[in-house]
C-alpha cells in the first residue's frame, strides 16, 4: 500500500513537472514571436522598410502631410508608436513628410462639381471626400462648402473635401389597397394625400356583345369609361397596392 502511494505521488510530481515546462514553452514561443516596434521617424521610405525588416515586421506609407520640421521625404509618423510591443510580421504604418506647404488652396465654392475637380486637379489637390445635400434655393450640383477654406495657411495635406448640392427628389409612397371603398370617399382621401384620381373605367358583366373587349385592369370583366360616380365601388387600381408611388401621381381605378 505504501508503494501505491509512492508512485502515485511520482506520477503527480511527473505530471506537475510536464505542465510547468509545457507553459514555460508555450511563453517562450509566444514571447518568441513578440518585438519592440523600432522608431522609423526620420528616416527614408527605403530606410524605414529595411529596419522594419530587420525587426521582423512590414512597413508601408498610406499618407502624406506638410511639416516645416521633418524634410520632404522622410517619415513624418509612424502607427504604432516606436517602443510597442506587436507580434512578428506585424505592419508598421507610415506618413511621409511634403516638406513646408507650398500649394495654395483654391476657392471652389459657386463652381459646379466637375469645375471643381479640375481647378483642384490643375493643382495637385486631392479631393479627400465629399458630402452631397439638399439645400434649399440653391442649384443641384454646385459646391457648397470646402474644408479646408480657399486660402488657408496652415493645411496639413493636398486634401479638399467638398460639400455638393443635389436635387430634391420627390417624395415616394407605398400605395395603400382602396378596392371595396367608394369612388367618392377615395377621391377626398387622394386629394387631401396630394394625388389626383386619374382615369375612371367600369366593370361589367360578360355579354355576347362585348365578350370579345379586353379587360385594361384587374378588375372582373371588361371595361368601359363611365362618369365618376361617388356611389361606385372601386375594385381594381393602378398602381396596384404596395408599389412605390410619387407625390401628385395620378391613380386610376375599376369600379362597379
Amino acid at each position: 500500500m505504501r508503494n501505491v502511494l509512492r508512485y502515485f505521488l511520482l506520477a503527480l510530481v511527473l505530471i506537475a513537472v510536464a505542465l510547468l515546462s509545457a507553459l514555460t514553452a508555450m511563453r517562450l514561443a509566444i514571447h518568441g514571436q513578440e518585438v519592440n516596434v523600432p522608431d522609423l521617424r526620420g528616416k527614408s521610405p527605403v530606410e524605414a522598410r529595411r529596419v522594419a525588416d530587420d525587426a521582423g515586421l512590414a512597413a508601408s506609407v498610406e499618407r502624406s502631410y506638410y511639416s516645416a520640421a521633418v524634410p520632404e521625404g522622410k517619415v513624418l509618423s509612424q502607427v504604432p508608436s516606436p517602443g510597442t510591443v506587436v507580434r512578428r510580421g506585424w505592419e508598421v504604418r507610415l506618413a511621409l513628410s511634403l516638406g513646408p506647404q507650398r500649394v495654395t488652396v483654391p476657392q471652389v465654392v459657386g463652381d459646379s462639381e466637375r469645375a471643381a475637380s479640375l481647378t483642384l486637379a490643375q493643382r495637385r489637390i486631392e479631393i479627400e471626400s465629399i458630402a452631397r445635400a439638399v439645400l434649399p434655393g440653391s442649384t443641384s450640383d454646385q459646391v457648397a462648402g470646402q474644408n479646408p477654406p480657399a486660402n488657408s495657411p496652415n493645411v496639413s495635406a493636398p486634401r479638399v473635401s467638398l460639400l455638393i448640392t443635389q436635387a430634391d427628389s420627390p417624395a415616394a409612397f407605398v400605395m395603400p389597397s382602396f378596392v371595396g371603398q367608394p369612388l367618392g370617399t377615395v377621391t377626398n382621401t387622394l386629394r387631401d394625400a396630394g394625388f389626383s384620381v386619374g382615369r375612371v373605367t367600369m366593370a361589367v358583366t360578360p355579354t355576347p356583345e362585348n365578350s370579345g373587349t379586353q379587360s385594361e385592369t384587374n378588375g372582373p370583366g371588361p371595361l368601359i369609361p363611365i362618369t365618376s360616380s361617388p356611389a361606385s365601388i372601386v375594385v381594381g387600381q393602378d398602381p396596384s397596392p404596395g408599389a412605390k408611388v410619387l407625390a401628385g401621381s395620378a391613380i386610376n381605378f375599376v369600379v362597379k
